[in-house]
């Protein structure tokens, strides 16, 4: 099976997203099927076209960019060819271009699948205004076009506008998650390397540095918190310098991290690479995800961390509260509450022991094979349906 899957933003960019779309693609090439990336050349090193583990990137020029959308002239041209020349099509939204490609699956008879990833929120500003506006258009017109739109839970799809206007088309497959295996030492190395002192308790944060993260409610409890943990440390993993869209948002809150990073309670760890993500899980105590907004769907790092034995504590939000919920390793806090993330900690802290699920399960419930599978059956669902009409 030829498969096209067209997203914004492809690797190496970071986000759940990204993340998602590149395990699903290996998977499926994996299984034996090609797989075409269509995206945005957001970065003009990156190569037009390449190959990385099997997977084929076309990369449209970006003429230019309205927040973090982008305009790419050549992109319909590129869309009308590979749509014709593949089996069937795989979107993944929010995105600008999804609609035209959704049509284009409609006129030529092709299985069209939507992933749909989460709402979408622009930062504040007259231009992101009009661009949300335009994305929320262009995802409603892909789902219309669509044959299918698959999300990751009932809960998230039952509270999105865009989801509940088309529910009959909603298919539930859990996310692609999977950690590479790591030499103990390799774990005791990173361990000595970021926290010499050996200093507790560490609470980890993965993620973009971006508004809807929610970073100022980590702040408030670790502010609140070092009065009675003097030794408490918090890891933010991911990028966090010069982030698309959240400069000014990153200026913010930079004062208030200076004065933790000044006491040794807030160390940045960079963008980690798959086995260095592995060794953070390992080093924390506990994984923190305050998210503020619908942007937020899920969080595949809750699983990653239950992977590695680690509790969670999430927002109360459709979607982002539901590996908590379903594997009963963690805590769910108010949207934006500093006191109840800080109340949450303590919890875990103290009973520690009482948060445990089995890896193996989670491995098989979101192992990307297993997805790849579930999206076999969808598309040979639809190319069935389409060749009896």
């Amino acid at each position: 099976m030829k498969v096209l899957v067209v997203l914004t933003y492809y690797r190496p960019h970071t986000s759940g997203l990204t993340i998602y779309a590149e395990r699903l693609a290996r998977a499926m090439v994996e299984r034996g099927h090609q797989v075409t990336i269509l995206t945005s050349r957001y970065d003009q090193n990156l190569a037009g076209e390449e190959v990385i583990n099997g997977v084929k990137i076309v990369r449209a020029p970006v003429l230019f960019r309205i927040s973090k959308g982008v305009v790419m002239p050549t992109f319909g041209w590129l869309a009308t060819k590979l749509v014709f020349e593949h089996d069937v099509i795989h979107l993944h939204l929010p995105q600008l271009d999804a609609a035209g490609v959704a049509l284009r699956g409609r006129l030529f008879r092709k299985p069209t699948v939507i992933t749909y990833h989460c709402d979408l929120q622009m930062p504040q500003g007259i231009l992101s205004w009009a661009a949300n506006q335009g994305v929320n258009l262009m995802n409603h017109l892909a789902a219309l076009f669509s044959h299918r739109i698959v999300t990751y839970t009932n809960d998230y799809a039952s509270h999105s506008s865009l989801l509940k206007r088309h529910w009959k088309k909603i298919e539930i497959i859990n996310p692609p998650v999977e950690l590479p295996d790591l030499d103990p030492s390799a774990i005791k190395y990173f361990k000595t390397q970021r926290n010499p002192e050996g200093k507790r308790p560490v609470i980890g944060m993965a993620a973009r540095f971006a508004t809807e993260k929610g970073v100022e409610v980590l702040l408030g409890a670790v502010e609140e918190l070092v009065a009675r943990y003097p030794d408490l440390q918090a890891w933010f993993a991911g990028p966090y310098q010069k982030i698309l869209g959240e400069e000014q948002y990153f200026e913010r809150l930079f004062p208030r991290i200076q004065n933790l990073q000044a006491t040794g309670n807030w160390k940045f760890m960079g963008l980690l690479n798959p086995e260095q993500m592995v060794a953070f899980y390992q080093a924390i105590d506990m994984l923190v995800l305050p998210s503020l907004n619908s942007t937020e769907s899920f969080g595949l790092v809750q699983i990653e961390a239950m992977m590695n034995g680690k509790p969670v504590i999430a927002s109360d939000l459709p979607g982002v509260r539901q590996p908590v919920l379903r594997h009963a390793m963690g805590e769910i806090i108010p949207i934006g509450s500093s006191e109840e993330l800080a109340k949450s900690i303590e919890k875990i802290l103290q009973k520690p022991e009482s948060y445990h699920v089995e890896p193996g399960l989670l491995a098989d419930m979101y192992s990307p094979d297993s997805v790849a599978q579930e999206y076999e059956r969808l598309f040979a669902k639809i190319s069935s349906q389409l060749n009896s009409q």
